[in-house]
């Protein structure tokens, strides 16, 4: 693609292209991945640093990809793939980004907004509630489909539709209210035999209900420590000023057989001695408080805008 047909981010980083990152990416002889481009505005979704360093070194045109979709669904894109790989967002620029998510889209749903993020689901719920307007019926879910926010809400508008569309399919009637099948059958039944179809929560919810929670717990599991150290580990592979320096390749090999996955520990351990259990206790708290402490000290560097 040529290089003067690519317009410049709609970029989540508040500070803008890092130029020592840029040169850094020029001097490489590497072959880099290509960028992501909207292809209606032509603006870079992902690449903008990769695009300064072929400028920088002169070339006229430069691989890119093209994604079809809206100025929202663009942004969502450049913000998930800026988290997830090359130079990561700052928190303030991932907290940035969430409320312009919540402006543009209220109705996705905390955690589906926090995966795209990167950030805590507890956090875009703060967010959201910082944010004047009016409170949403409905979100969409990580997984697409449109969930009330208070299940009773939706049982209401499910009654409602069902009186004033009788002849309207139970699929339908569920898609419309942003309930299950289940639920939409259950209210149903429900007004058939004359009661309320919202039902009494100080009274054991029906089989819809029960059901459709144990859903939502599949559909929304915990975090897995060993997934989130994996998608970590991956991210520092994949960005280019680690992979293409010495200084980088050195740190990733360093970091290889340091890095503990939880779903690695030879379990159970009920078969170590109690003293050798009281060691590796002592091992693992004194290996923690080392990285603990690397930690801190990279957050202080990096509050202090201190980079190397």
């Amino acid at each position: 693609m040529p290089i003067s047909a690519v317009r410049d981010a709609d970029s989540p980083r508040s500070a803008g292209v890092d130029m020592a990152h840029a040169r850094s990416l020029a001097q490489t002889e590497a072959k880099l991945p290509p960028i992501v481009v909207h292809r209606r505005t032509m603006r870079v979704i992902d690449g903008a640093h990769r695009l300064t360093a072929a400028r920088l070194r002169g070339e006229q045109e430069i691989s890119a990809k093209l994604f079809d979709g809206d100025d929202n669904e663009a942004f969502l894109l450049a913000v998930r793939l800026n988290v997830s790989h090359g130079m990561p967002l700052s928190t303030a620029d991932r907290r940035a980004a969430a409320v312009r998510i919540i402006r543009a889209q209220p109705r996705l749903s905390d955690r589906a907004i926090a995966l795209t993020a990167g950030l805590a689901a507890k956090t875009i719920g703060s967010l959201r509630r910082e944010i004047d307007g009016p409170p949403e019926q409905a979100r969409i879910g990580r997984d697409g489909r449109v969930r009330p926010i208070n299940g009773a809400a939706g049982r209401g508008i499910a009654a409602e539709l069902i009186a004033s569309h009788p002849d309207a399919t139970l699929r339908q009637i569920a898609k419309d209210a942003g309930i299950s099948v289940e639920t939409a059958r259950s209210v149903r039944a429900r007004l058939r035999a004359g009661e309320d179809p919202v039902l009494d929560r100080r009274t054991r919810p029906d089989r819809a209900d029960r059901a459709e929670d144990r859903q939502m717990t599949v559909q929304l599991p915990e975090a897995d420590p060993s997934a989130e150290l994996r998608s970590l580990l991956k991210t520092m592979q994949r960005d280019p000023s680690l992979r293409y320096t010495e200084s980088g390749r050195m740190l990733l090999r360093w970091l290889g057989p340091r890095v503990l996955l939880t779903d690695e520990i030879p379990l159970p351990l009920r078969h170590i001695p109690p003293h050798s259990r009281i060691n590796l206790g002592a091992l693992a708290r004194a290996c923690a408080a080392a990285w603990i402490q690397l930690a801190m000290g990279l957050e202080d560097d990096q509050a202090s805008g201190q980079h190397g």
